[in-house]
């Protein structure tokens, strides 16, 4: 049986998400605003292995051990493991002030989507930004779903490490809200609007 923290991460090449993702994410960014950047949750490393090559001085963590040593194939001083449910920081990255924090596909994951939140808000400073992305679930996704009866498919219980939170805009705004964030962005990205693959919302802590 695998392991649920190696999440089938063999190659450098760009997760699944990313394919459709990229670009709506980078261009979120500026290298003005943008200056320390942590990806949590950063599986092998991809995303912020092509941050750094545009310029940006990014970082990621993930529970993968099997992800990170992909990831430090190209920038071995860039990655650390972590457990996302630990509430410190690898002790190398703990004196960096982040102003941004990334984490694509992973609070869907979470038993406790708040202490995540409440995690990413305590290493950023007033005025620090964070984006997340999330399959989106809106009114018209989940009724197609219903209608289509995929939500076997869709949710299947016997995928290991598989989603156990849903997300819409509003319940991630709120949370986002909650732990003093103002929504400041959001994209749906990936097929039509309304059936969007994945949303992407951006705050900045109040």
């Amino acid at each position: 049986m695998a392991d649920y923290k190696d999440y089938g991460f063999h190659e450098a090449g760009p997760t699944h998400n990313l394919n459709y993702q990229l670009n709506e994410l980078t261009g979120l960014l500026n290298k003005h605003a943008n200056k320390f950047i942590l990806d949590l949750g950063c599986g092998n490393g991809y995303l912020v292995n092509h941050l750094i090559e545009k310029g940006y001085n990014a970082y990621g963590t993930d529970a993968s051990e099997k992800g990170i040593a992909i990831a430090q194939k190209q920038n071995v001083e860039r990655f650390f493991v972590q457990d996302l449910s630990s509430e410190a920081l690898p002790v190398q990255l703990q004196n960096i002030t982040f102003d941004t924090i990334i984490s694509t596909e992973v609070i869907e994951h979470l038993y406790n989507p708040e202490a995540f939140i409440n995690f990413c808000r305590q290493q950023l400073p007033n005025g620090g930004e964070i984006i997340i992305t999330t399959p989106y679930h809106g009114y018209l996704k989940n009724l197609l779903l219903s209608l289509l009866n995929k939500w076997d498919s869709h949710m299947n219980p016997l995928w290991l490490g598989g989603h156990i939170k849903l997300w819409s805009k509003t319940t991630l705004s709120k949370i986002l809200r909650n732990a003093g964030f103002t929504i400041i962005e959001f994209k749906g990205c990936g097929r039509i609007p309304y059936l969007w693959k994945s949303m992407i919302i951006k705050a900045k802590l109040n």
